[in-house]
């Protein structure tokens, strides 16, 4: 099946239909606290990071208190999430730099953004679009595997995607469309057996014997 413009225009107007006004499936009520969930998430579901910040962020929701505990001690804090001694190590000198440089705030440029320890261009995308209405597209697992099974964004990197996808959408549409693509790889195009069935997309998707 060849993938049209006019076909992908098609896509991206179910996915608006199908998920309109979904966003961020993680907890939070400050800029830090969404930083620190972002850096989480990596290599974990949201469901983990939000069980963990639940218990984290009732006394350690600020860069301030957060360098009270320690890279030992918010490890310790963590510990049930993936990769969690280099997120605590990350997150403790994110804390430092955010207290020497940004007066404890989290900045709001893409450059200052990606200077943080562990924040990358996806988690930096995330706050960007998120935290301060920049229009953005974060590539994240569910994003880079959604976009190549669809054919709306082919690529061997999720750079390659993220630029893929910021040519076919309206700049306007970036943001949402991050959130439509997150869902729709949850909900519908698991990564193992995608629920092609379910799948308001399947007769405009190249890849929809994919599940067999």
């Amino acid at each position: 099946m060849r993938i049209t413009i006019q076909r992908k225009r098609q896509i991206l107007e179910v996915l608006a239909r199908t998920y309109q006004g979904t966003t961020t499936a993680l907890e939070y009520s400050s800029p830090f606290e969404l930083l620190v969930a972002v850096v989480l998430s990596a290599q974990c579901t949201d469901v983990r990071v939000n069980i963990i910040i639940r218990r984290l962020f009732p006394e350690y929701n600020t860069p301030e208190r957060m360098l009270t505990l320690g890279e030992e001690g918010l490890g310790e804090r963590i510990k049930d999430c993936g990769l969690y001694r280099a997120k605590a190590k990350h997150l403790i000198n994110t804390c430092h730099r955010l207290c020497q440089q940004y007066n404890g705030q989290v900045p709001d440029t893409f450059e200052d953004l990606i200077s943080l320890p562990g924040v990358g261009r996806k988690t930096a995308n995330v706050l960007l679009s998120q935290l301060f209405n920049v229009p953005a597209i974060a590539v994240d697992t569910h994003v880079f595997r959604v976009s190549n099974r669809l054919g709306l964004a082919k690529g061997a990197t999720p750079e390659a995607v993220e630029a893929g996808l910021m040519r076919i959408i309206p700049q306007q549409d970036w943001s949402s469309a991050h959130h439509w693509l997150i869902w729709h790889g949850r909900k519908v195009c698991t990564a193992r057996k995608p629920h092609c069935n379910q799948c308001p997309l399947v007769e405009l998707c190249p890849n929809k014997e994919v599940s067999r």
